[in-house]
C-alpha cells in the first residue's frame, strides 16, 4: 500500500499536527490557523477585525476566475464579515496558454469582483512548468464588526442547524461543466445545461445568505461546506465547536445533485458543496431565519440540531449512526 496521500485536503490528523507546531507570537492575531476555521482575524485597532482568507481553485477549469473570487468571499461572509479586497495568483500551463485564455480568466475575476463589490488589488501570474491546466489561488480580505465576528466553532447546545440552497451546488455545476460527456447516455442535454448554470443560479456565493441570516436572528456559527462536501462541513463544525451534531440531511439533497452524482457514481454528501451555507442558530430564531431567506428567494432547510457531547456527527435519517466522514472529496474520483 502506498504511503502517499490521495487527492484533496491533507488528512485531518496530519493538518492538526502541523497547525500546532508554532505558537502565535503576535498579539494582534485574534484567530490564527485552527482546524475547521477558514479565516484569520487581526485586531489592528478600531471597531473592526481585518479578516483574511486564501483558497486555490484546482478542480474547476471552466470559469475558474469566477470560482476563485466567490469561494474566497464566502469564508469572509461566514465569519460575519464583508469581503472588500481580492488578490489572485494565476499559474498557467506551459504550451497551452495564449492571450484568449488569459483574457478569459481576468474577465471572470473582474466580473466576480464587480458582483461582490470587491476591489482587485493585486496578485501574480506566470506560465508554470509541470501543470496541464490553469490554477488560480485567491486571497480575500474583508472587515467585520468585532461584536459580529462569528466562528465555525461557535455552535451551542440546543441550536438548530440550517442549510441554505441545498447540496451539492458546486458539485452539480462541476460535473455538468467538466464531465458532460459522462452524462450524455443517462441525462438529457437540457438537464445538463441547466445544471451547468448552477454556477450562477442558484450560484456558489453565500454572501447574501449570510447577510440575510444574520439580520434575521441569532447566529452562533456559520460554515461554507466546500471540499469534502456537507459531510465534511458538519464534521468540521462539530470538532471546531466540541459538540455533537444530530443531523437528517436528506431533505436538503437537490434532485439534480442526486441525478448527477448517481450518473458518475459518487456520494453527494461528500461532494464539494460551495453555494450552501451551514448555520447553527438559536432554535427560537430558526423559523424567522428560514422565512427571511425564503422572502429573498433563497431556500433553506432545517437539517438537525446541536447537543452537548463529544465532537461527532450522528445521522438519524434512519437508524441512528455516525455520519461517515469522507477521506477525500468525492469529486476527486473524477479527476484521477
Amino acid at each position: 500500500m502506498s504511503d502517499t496521500y490521495p487527492l484533496g485536503k491533507l488528512p485531518p490528523d496530519v493538518l492538526l499536527s502541523l497547525l500546532t507546531r508554532n505558537p502565535i507570537r503576535d498579539p494582534r492575531v485574534v484567530l490564527g490557523p485552527r482546524y475547521g476555521e477558514d479565516v484569520a482575524a487581526l485586531d489592528l485597532g478600531g471597531a473592526h477585525y481585518l479578516l483574511a482568507k486564501t483558497d486555490p481553485i484546482t478542480f474547476a477549469t471552466d470559469e475558474i476566475g469566477w470560482y476563485a473570487a466567490h469561494v474566497n468571499a464566502n469564508d469572509i461572509a461566514t465569519a460575519g464579515g464583508v469581503p472588500a479586497w481580492f488578490m489572485a495568483t494565476l499559474l498557467l500551463p506551459e504550451g497551452r496558454t495564449d492571450q484568449a485564455l488569459v483574457e478569459r480568466i481576468f474577465d471572470q475575476i473582474e466580473a466576480a469582483c464587480d458582483q461582490l463589490d470587491v476591489a482587485l488589488i493585486g496578485g501574480h501570474s506566470e506560465i508554470t512548468y509541470g501543470i496541464n491546466r490553469p490554477i488560480v489561488a485567491g486571497t480575500m480580505l474583508g472587515l467585520v464588526d468585532k461584536e459580529r465576528f462569528i466562528l465555525t466553532g461557535g455552535a451551542q447546545p440546543g441550536d438548530t442547524l440550517i442549510l441554505t440552497k441545498g447540496f451539492p451546488v458546486e458539485a452539480i455545476a462541476l460535473i455538468a461543466r467538466e464531465r458532460a460527456s459522462d452524462l450524455q447516455d443517462s441525462l438529457s442535454p437540457d438537464l445538463v445545461a441547466h445544471c451547468a448554470n448552477y454556477l450562477h443560479s442558484p450560484g456558489i456565493s453565500v454572501v447574501r445568505d449570510a447577510r440575510i441570516a444574520m439580520s434575521a436572528g441569532r447566529i452562533h456559527a456559520m460554515h461554507d461546506p466546500t471540499e469534502g462536501g456537507l459531510a465534511t462541513g458538519l464534521w468540521e463544525m462539530a470538532e471546531a465547536s466540541a459538540k455533537r451534531l444530530i443531523v437528517y440531511p436528506a431533505p436538503a439533497l437537490l434532485e439534480e445533485g442526486r441525478l448527477l452524482c448517481e450518473a458518475v457514481h459518487i456520494d453527494p454528501l461528500g461532494a464539494i458543496a460551495s453555494g450552501a451555507l451551514l448555520l447553527s442558530a438559536h432554535a427560537e430564531d430558526a423559523p424567522a431565519i428560514i422565512a427571511a431567506l425564503a422572502a429573498e428567494g433563497i431556500s433553506a432547510y432545517e437539517i438537525g440540531y446541536v447537543e452537548e457531547g463529544p465532537p461527532e456527527v450522528i445521522d438519524v435519517s434512519g437508524k441512528p449512526r455516525p455520519l461517515e466522514r469522507p477521506v477525500r472529496d468525492e469529486i476527486a474520483r473524477l479527476f484521477e
